[in-house]
This record gives C-alpha cells, sequence and structure tokens, in this order.
C-alpha cells in the first residue's frame, strides 16, 4: 500500500488501531466515492468488525493513502 509522508508519521501515530486490510477493503469496495476541490479522492466503506465506516482520503491517482478514519457522521 503506498502512503504519503503524512499518513505514515501522523495518521498511524494518533489512530494506531487501523488496520491495512480494513483500508484495502475501502479502496476496493466503496459505497461512496467524492472526489475533493483538491483532487483527493474519498471513500467510504462499512467495516463490520468495528461496526462502523471508515473513510480514507487517497491523493489525485486514488491509489496514495493521505488519510483515513471512523467517520461518527457518514450516513449511507
Amino acid at each position: 500500500m503506498k502512503t504519503t509522508a503524512y499518513f505514515t508519521a501522523s495518521v498511524m501515530a494518533r489512530r494506531p488501531y487501523l488496520k491495512e486490510d480494513w483500508i484495502a477493503y475501502v479502496l476496493n469496495n466503496p459505497v461512496r466515492t467524492e472526489v475533493q476541490a483538491n483532487g483527493r479522492i474519498r471513500r467510504w466503506a462499512y467495516i463490520s468488525e468495528i461496526g462502523k465506516y471508515l473513510r480514507v482520503v487517497t491523493e489525485p491517482d486514488g491509489e496514495t493513502v493521505h488519510n483515513a478514519f471512523l467517520d461518527r457522521r457518514f450516513k449511507p
């Protein structure tokens, strides 16, 4: 999995519970996808293991992960 320096240094330090399998699942099985104004791509998927939606934000290339977090406000 390709990641930004920000993801490796900051996101994973603050959210060590995130699993690479969950992120891969979101990238391959999103229930919604949106392109941000800056070109980054947001994807959401439900992670049944924890019963919550995970948002994964990638760079415009669609594969380099920039951010990931449990999105409490997401409504499918």
